[in-house]
């Protein structure tokens, strides 16, 4: 890669008139507004859970929260447009009442749930399909000029296993973002971050190449989200569960960042920000 080409990558987000710079990589808080989500602790299915999980994050330092109304784990049941708006909106509401100044990122492939998100006063979109299962999504984001998290996945979150087939994992998803973003810059969307999408439509193998492999998104000159908290890919190594995945998912989020990652996705944003103070100290 050319020296010059990493100053032409696109390092900062427009987040409701809030300029984020991502030269210095950002964390970002898991909230699941769900009673199945793959994680149980991240479950918060009552107003005052999840505020309680809200404050904690952002006292330890969280710079977004990403809030989910939909399970997204390999087999989930699907749940109507509006169970998921009537589970997210007070929520959105009350984070923007009582902590206004915080960046609320909605996990959402549903444009019509995305669109009421915003103006609810969240700020940015991250969509698991990258567009593929709402054909109105990106014109929706163009539309509420909000940044918007790209995700790789093949299928559905109920078939995406058995959508796992790659002849090249890595130029496959690489092909899909440079295809997507091709789509979106044409309607006018200025700031996308790219997600791998590790455990979507991926095995083991999938994953870790990815992950191999991950300083080449570089290329694409976007921002770079990793989402691995407490995933399969983690304690399918270390053993246990998602409960027992906290230290591998620390290991594993220092090599993100070693290779460019600028957005890590967790649920523990504690151990996160240490891992990411002492990244940038050596770094």
């Amino acid at each position: 890669m050319a020296k010059d080409t990493f100053f032409r990558k696109k390092m900062t987000l427009n987040a409701g008139g809030k300029l984020i710079d991502l030269n210095s990589p950002k964390i970002m808080g898991i909230i699941n507004i769900t009673p199945d989500s793959f994680y149980a602790e991240s479950r918060k299915m009552s107003l005052d859970s999840a505020l309680l999980q809200a404050e904690k994050m952002l006292s330890d330092g969280a710079d977004f929260l990403d809030i989910g109304a939909y399970s997204s784990r390999p087999g989930a049941a699907d749940i109507s447009v509006q169970e998921e708006t009537d589970r997210l909106l007070p929520f959105i509401e009350v984070i923007v009442k009582e902590h206004p100044e915080t960046i609320l990122s909605i996990d959402t492939f549903r444009s019509t749930v995305a669109k009421t998100a915003i103006k609810a006063g969240a700020h940015l979109i991250n969509d698991i399909s990258g567009g593929t299962l709402d054909e109105d999504m990106f014109k929706t984001v163009a539309d509420l000029q909000v940044p918007y998290i790209l995700m790789h996945i093949k299928g559905t979150p109920q078939n995406m296993i058995k959508q796992a087939e790659y002849a090249d994992v890595f130029g496959e998803v690489f092909d899909f973002f440079v295809n997507r973003y091709h789509q979106l810059k044409t309607l006018g969307v200025h700031d996308v971050i790219i997600d791998p999408g590790f455990g979507f439509a991926k095995t083991q193998e999938h994953n870790y190449a990815l992950m191999a492999r991950l300083q080449e998104f570089e290329r694409l000159e976007l921002p770079v989200l990793v989402g691995i908290s407490r995933k399969r890919m983690v304690y399918h190594l270390t053993g246990g569960s998602a409960a027992d995945a906290l230290n591998g998912t620390t290991v594993l989020n220092t090599i993100a960042l070693t290779k460019g990652a600028n957005i890590l996705r967790v649920h523990d944003v504690k151990e996160a920000v240490e891992a990411l103070n002492i990244w940038k100290m050596c770094c």
